[in-house]
Parts: structure tokens; sequence; C-alpha cells
């Protein structure tokens, strides 16, 4: 993190990958038991979506804590490797499994689920 962040006001002034860089900061400052993290890829170029990622693992790793990540695109998989992939429909988990599932997603998208919508 760049030390001049901590002149300015919270979040002011900073990008969309610097607000999520701040975000994984506090992250690994408050160790949560576990993180919910929503489209936290959303808005990052390639190089801030390493950096953040790494953030996310190395927070992870480092405080035993749950992530539940909820993400739209599978580019983030790359760099954070799920243990289990759900997908909900309408507030309901519609099928689940490992990262094969996110796999089989990016691959056929999401048409089957909606049709059973």
């Amino acid at each position: 993190m760049d030390p001049t962040f901590a002149e300015r006001n919270v979040n002011e002034g900073f990008s969309g990958g610097e607000k999520k860089r701040h975000e994984v900061l506090q992250l690994e400052l408050l160790r949560p038991k576990i993180a919910l993290l929503d489209e936290t890829d959303s808005g990052l170029d390639v190089d801030a979506l390493r950096v953040v990622s790494e953030g996310v693992n190395r927070a992870k790793a480092a405080n035993d804590m749950g992530i539940l990540l909820i993400t739209h695109y599978t580019r983030i998989l790359r760099y954070i490797e799920p243990d289990f992939v759900h997908v909900f429909v309408d507030g309901r988990i519609v099928e689940q499994g490992g990262p094969e599932l996110a796999d089989e997603l990016e691959a056929n998208g999401y048409d089957r689920y909606l049709a059973q919508a």
C-alpha cells in the first residue's frame, strides 16, 4: 500500500483498483473469521486483479479465514482457487461442485439454470 494513502480521507481520490487494495488491507488488519467478498474482481485490470487476489490468498492463509467470494466471471478464480462452487438462481442454490463447475460455467454459461427458473 502506498504510504501517501494514509494522508487521504478513506477512499478519497482512489481508483477502483486502489479501493479494492484498501479493502484487502482492511481484511488483513481486521482478520475476520469469514469474509464476504462481493464481486471483488469488478473493474480491476489484470495487474490489480493479481495484487488483490494475492492479498486475499495471503489473508486467508495467515488467519485460517473463510471466504465467500461472489463473482460472475472465472477470471479471479485463476488466482483464488475455490474449494466449492455454488450456482445461485433466485436466491437458491441450484448446483454445487468443485472448481470444475466454474470451468463448466465459463464454457457453457448459465442458460440451463435460467431455463429451470
